[in-house]
């Protein structure tokens, strides 16, 4: 067998979620009863965890690489491996049902990457993978044949904005920390992502940790720092553990420490780990944090690149925005302002969840259609349902509805109509998502993380999410809309930090497009959606009930009555409308109305 054999397998979070480590195993053992010698075939075949695929409702996703055809599987699990090997590795004949379809090649064709570039074909665990797609050639061209300068107008040129949501110029940024006296800077790798559903900025470091560490290398020579934080959340273990073996590597090859690239410049990197403090993202408090105090906010002036860490200036960016500095570095200012629109230049990478049929992933050009983001990328809807909205910039982001489909993602595009970029997450709605209730939903997260230093959004916060919960109870009363309105708007603009300041977003963005489902709520006593219990008296169907007791079981106040295989009743006088029985019934005879 001469064959050169690769077997790449997704070995990010969602793919050991899905398996993966049991079908890594199972290639290794089945490798070895085929003959193959820790799974080689005289050094011609290897095993290879990668990266995030993007992909990730697919997974266990596995590339099987004979002779440069390469093959792409999805939803592979340990039983099926034998065959795999068999059939494509030996017999060199692809298992044509396991393949993926065109929605796979679709997904990806519509994209344009750059940092995601390498995630899913490189071994994040091994620097000379790494040094094999160009890897640290940016760090050395820029600390060899440019001044820091000369670094900081080409990060200008480029037009890259800060990718954690701010969105301010990155290379601007650079020079007024530069311009400041000063004994010592420091660069810090904001990767203390917690929005719910985001995961760019963990799938970048745990498919690519290198493209993180070049990135601050570039940053820390511009600026002239010689300490770097990656500041990143414990739950986060498996980044966690493929940066530190990356910045071991990099130490050993000479990349990290003393004298880079035979020069004088020192610079090495350090990694604090977060406690799950969502307003720890808020440069301040991370900073903070960094320091040994409780992460907590401060007011600005000064901004940290005059007075930040230990009152020295720092540069603070995130895991997307470092891992662009590479490229730009090696291809150019202008190579990178071809990309995206006018204002918003390169790419941004997005984390596609909700109800659509492709979750996972993405990395897009500024100025991409939402509706070519969710029907060609996406996929369309998850059931054929229709679109609702879309929740764009996390919990401190805004929904936006089925008529700004054609809406331009960029920061300008996506501020126009109440929203913002945030750091890159976007949540699907369709018609059977109610719009109250998912105004509370982000609501209730951003009131649990607020720190509770400033007032307007300890206890603004806390009187909206009161507001919010009355309404979805059916106990809304007249005026409670107005009231919201006045209550957020305050809350926005009397805030500390960013968090408050962004917190009413989902509150304002529904009322301003969805106020007939507050009415609804508040004048009728009804979810138009469905969704709030409190609002919905449920029964059931005699023709559709079997009779199998789950209902019965499931109800905590014996509201539920009935004989086994006989249609069973609900006594709406005793229902609290808790909604376990809809839950748990398969044969959907509960209805809810």
């Amino acid at each position: 067998m001469n064959s050169e054999i690769i077997v790449n397998v997704c070995m990010g979070t969602g793919g050991i979620a899905a398996g993966a480590e049991m079908v890594m195993t199972a290639f290794k053992e089945e490798f070895e009863a085929a003959g193959v010698k820790n799974a080689r075939i005289e050094e011609r075949c290897r095993l290879h965890k990668v990266g995030c695929r993007g992909f990730c409702a697919r997974d266990v996703l596995v590339d099987i690489n004979v002779d440069g055809e390469v093959s792409t599987y999805q939803y592979i699990q340990p039983e099926m491996v034998k065959r795999l090997i068999q059939d494509h590795v030996i017999g060199k004949q692809p298992v044509t049902e396991w393949l993926v379809g065109d929605d796979y090649h679709v997904f990806h064709d519509n994209q344009t990457k750059i940092v995601l570039a390498d995630l899913g074909k490189i071994n994040p665990e091994s620097i000379d993978d790494y040094l094999g797609v160009g890897g640290y050639t940016a760090a050395k061209k820029a600390l060899t044949t440019m001044t820091p300068a000369e670094v900081i107008v080409t990060v200008k040129n480029s037009g890259l904005r800060g990718r954690g949501g701010g969105g301010f110029p990155t290379g601007l940024k650079w020079s007024l920390c530069a311009a400041n006296e000063a004994d010592q800077r420091y660069v810090i790798c904001n990767a203390d992502e917690g929005d719910p559903g985001a995961f760019m900025d963990r799938s970048v470091v745990e498919g690519n940790p290198h493209a993180v560490i070049e990135g601050m290398i570039v940053t820390a020579y511009a600026i002239g720092a010689s300490i770097g934080y990656v500041y990143i959340r414990a739950e986060y273990p498996l980044a966690v553990d493929r940066l530190r073996i990356a910045i071991a590597a990099a130490r050993e090859r000479g990349y990290l420490g003393k004298k880079l690239f035979g020069g004088q410049f020192d610079f090495d990197v350090k990694i604090k780990l977060g406690a799950g403090a969502f307003v720890c993202g808020e440069e301040t408090a991370l900073i903070a944090s960094i320091e040994g105090e409780r992460g907590m906010p401060r007011a600005k002036p000064p901004f940290p690149a005059n007075k930040g860490l230990w009152g020295k200036p720092t540069i603070i960016n995130n895991v997307e925005t470092l891992a662009n500095i590479p490229p730009i570095i090696n291809k150019g200012a202008e190579w990178f302002a071809s990309i995206g629109s006018e204002k918003s230049k390169g790419t941004k990478v997005i984390a596609l969840t909700g109800k659509i049929r492709n979750t996972g992933l993405i990395e897009i050009p500024m100025g991409m259609p939402l509706n070519d983001i969710i029907f060609k990328i996406g996929g369309g809807i998850e059931g054929d349902k229709l679109f609702k909205a879309v929740q764009t910039g996390g919990p401190s982001g805004g929904c936006i509805p089925q008529q700004y489909i054609d809406l331009p993602v960029d920061y300008e595009g996506l501020k126009s109509v109440g929203s913002m970029m945030g750091s890159g997450g976007m949540v699907v709605l369709d018609e059977t998502d109610c719009m109250v209730n998912i105004a509370k939903f982000f609501l209730q997260f951003t009131q649990d993380e607020s720190c509770g230093k400033c007032v307007p959004c300890r206890i603004g916060t806390k009187r909206l999410l009161e507001i919010l919960t009355r309404i979805t109870e059916g106990k809304g009363k007249k005026g409670d809309i107005e009231l919201l309105q006045e209550l957020a708007e305050d809350v926005r603009d009397s805030s500390l930090c960013g968090l408050g300041m962004s917190a009413p977003n989902p509150v304002l963005s529904t009322i301003k497009y969805f106020r007939h489902e507050y009415e609804a709520h508040i004048n009728q006593k009804k979810c138009p959606a469905k969704v709030c219990n409190k609002l919905l008296t449920f029964f059931i169907r005699q023709d559709m009930c079997v009779g199998c007791g789950m209902c019965l079981k499931a109800c905590s106040v014996n509201a539920i009555t009935g004989e086994k295989k006989q249609p069973h009743h609900i006594d709406n006088t005793l229902c609290i409308q808790c909604g376990s029985c809809f839950d748990v019934c398969k044969f959907s005879a509960v209805i809810k109305d």
